[in-house]
């Protein structure tokens, strides 16, 4: 199987892997590597590891080099461009009375393009936009329009939890989120509740929805009571008022008004009995 490492090009991006060839390098390290884009720069994020074909897209590109202090001088210096041509491409869009939000620029490594991230409700038509800018920054120039998701991973925030956020701190990629998952998770449906500054619904809706697909849909298991069914457990009759899917126990109030929290296999459905 192919031996390959894990490169990352941005925090929370998602990870690439590349040939390390004979190049000694381990998680950490700066690394200089060959892309599509060109030279790019990137830290080793997973180590020397074998994986599967089918895991990878081959070719392979190779690990050139560790990164040496001119090049992480080079990246600084980048990073000040990068806060010129922002300013710069600000001023173009306002003089062509575009609709677009500008979120972010990037330079490549080797200067051989700068992209521009931007959000828009529509389709822009920038083609004058990209002129201005070739002229003035005389290389190539990409203009990349994006979702309200990757402009919330971009820009960064505090969610609801009072953490910052998930997408821009370690998510690589975006999974999938439905009202479904906050449904079986008995969360409220109330739509700012459980949508993310993005306006999407919360990534974390993912996070424990396996354990509620498990009790569910695993017929080995003992399935949780339903909310609102009379039953009978060693305390007494009573009314299930709440489940606790993680920790499989359901709180029950009894009919002399005492609550007690009960492991579901303790509990016995009035319509079993």
């Amino acid at each position: 199987m192919p031996v390959v490492v894990g490169v990352r090009f941005k925090k929370a991006g998602k990870i690439y892997y590349f040939d390390p060839i004979d190049t000694d390098v381990a998680v950490g390290d700066h690394v200089i590597v060959e892309t599509a884009r060109g030279l790019e720069f990137g830290d080793i994020v997973i180590g020397r590891r074998e994986v599967g074909e089918e895991d990878i897209v081959l070719p392979l590109k190779p690990v050139l080099r560790r990164a040496t202090t001119e090049d992480e001088q080079k990246v600084t210096e980048n990073r000040a461009k990068e806060i010129e041509a922002f300013a710069i491409c600000e001023q173009k869009i306002a003089a062509h009375q575009l609709p677009m939000n500008l979120v972010d620029v990037e330079y490549t490594f080797d200067i051989n393009k700068i992209i521009f991230y931007f959000t828009a409700e529509g389709r822009i038509d920038f083609r004058e936009l990209v002129k201005d800018l070739a002229a003035v920054f005389r290389t190539r120039i990409e203009l990349r329009q994006i979702g309200v998701r990757d402009e919330a991973k971009m820009m960064g925030g505090i969610g609801c939890c009072g953490r910052s956020l998930c997408c821009a701190t370690f998510l690589g990629d975006f999974e999938p989120v439905s009202i479904r998952m906050a449904k079986d998770q008995n969360l409220s449906l109330n739509p700012t509740k459980i949508s993310g500054i993005c306006g999407r619904l919360m990534c974390c809706l993912k996070y424990e929805n396996h354990c509620y697909e498990t009790s569910c849909v695993c017929p080995k298991k003992s399935p949780p009571p339903k909310i609102g069914h009379e039953v009978i457990t060693v305390d007494g009759e009573g009314k299930v008022v709440s489940v606790n899917q993680n920790k499989k126990t359901a709180s029950v109030l009894l009919d002399d008004g005492k609550s007690v929290e009960i492991p579901w296999e303790e509990i016995v459905e009035k319509e079993e009995v």
